[in-house]
Order: structure tokens, then sequence, then C-alpha cells
């Protein structure tokens, strides 16, 4: 079988409007062989190009099938992350709105990341990822860590002890793993002026 055929069958079993790399069809034949096969993929608009090195299958509407889905643009940049292994965390303001410590939702999709800074592009959607300092990445997909990154975006004067116990409700802990968060938190020394805010909510998980 050609390398253009075997692109093109693997191509078919990818899930339509999930963004895939080109990189996992190398193993199929030389880099030119692979990129000439996706090329012609693409001009044939069997699969999208959503980003460098990056494609996607498009998926009609249910309802309007004359109108194709291609990609999220935050699948996309995941997805270009996940290429790069760069880590790529919600910004700040987003975890703190996720966790109900802000009730205004971010004007802009933004992902903090250990790569460059970049913008993604979808039709209409758009997604920045910016680089940030490797510190703001602690705990990067654990509970403690969405809540790290929300503290880091607002100012302690300004938010109440009531929103920081809304954040360990959404984040679904038990008291014991609450606890443990919050003295985690503590010892960061990014959160010093949180320090006193974070002892009063740890003392009334106690009443």
């Amino acid at each position: 079988m050609s390398v253009s055929a075997l692109v093109a069958n693997r191509v078919s079993r990818m899930r339509r409007g999930t963004p895939f790399s080109i990189e996992g069809f190398y193993t199929l034949g030389t880099t030119a062989s692979v990129q000439k096969a996706m090329s012609r993929l693409a001009k044939e608009e069997k699969i999208i190009r959503v980003a460098k090195g990056i494609y996607s299958r498009p998926k009609p509407l249910k309802s309007i099938p004359s109108i194709k889905m291609i990609a999220k643009a935050e699948e996309v940049a995941k997805t270009w992350a996940r290429i790069h292994h760069y880590k790529m965390v919600p910004q700040g303001l987003e975890a703190a709105y996720r966790l109900g410590m802000q009730t205004q939702a971010p004007m802009k999709s933004i992902y903090w990341t250990t790569g460059p800074t970049r913008e993604f592009k979808v039709g209409n959607e758009v997604v920045q990822v910016h680089h940030v300092a490797k510190n703001k990445f602690q705990w990067a997909n654990k509970p403690e860590g969405a809540l790290f990154r929300g503290l880091l975006a607002l100012s302690p004067e300004h938010t109440s002890e009531s929103s920081l116990k809304i954040a360990l409700i959404r984040l679904q802990l038990t008291k014991g793993e609450a606890l443990k968060v919050i003295s985690k938190l503590q010892k960061n020394a990014m959160l010093a002026l949180w320090k006193h805010k974070l002892e009063n909510v740890e003392r009334s998980l106690f009443l």
C-alpha cells in the first residue's frame, strides 16, 4: 500500500472535529511523502490545516449539514502544547472565575504556557497562549494548582473568605483534602499576602 493510501486510511479513522498532529503519521513513510499526502487531503478538503503541523477532519453540523465545524481553538492550542511537551494551564483570572472567586468571566480566552507566546484562531474563535514563569505552574493538574493560580490573579483585600470556601467546594474536596491544600498554599512564598486569609479559612473548617 502506498504512503498516500496509508495516510488516507489512518486519517479516515481520526475523530471528526478533533485536531491531530502530522507527527503521528511519520512512521508511515518519509517526512516528504507524508507531508505530500497530507497536502493532497487538505486540497481535497478531507482535512483542514488548523495550525502548523496540526489538522482536523471537518464535522458537519447536525442541524445544518452544509455547515462544517473544524476544531475548537482551545483544543488546537492543547494539541500544540502536547506535541512540544509544553505545560499549559488556564490563566489565573480564568481559574478564579471557574472556582467562583470572581463573578465576571475574562474577556479573552487566555492560557499560560512554558512554551512561546502564541495565538490560535479557528473561525471566529481566538485563544491566546502566553509564556509565563515556570513557578506559576506548580501543581499543574491538581486542585491546589487551580486555586493557586486563581489566588495569584486576585487581591486578598478584595476577595472574601466565603469565596475561598466556594472554591474549595467547587474543587469537590473532602475536609481532609481541603486542609492539605490550604497547608500547601500557606507555605508558598508567592502567596505570602494570602497567609492570614488562608489561616482563617483553615480555622473555619474545624468549626
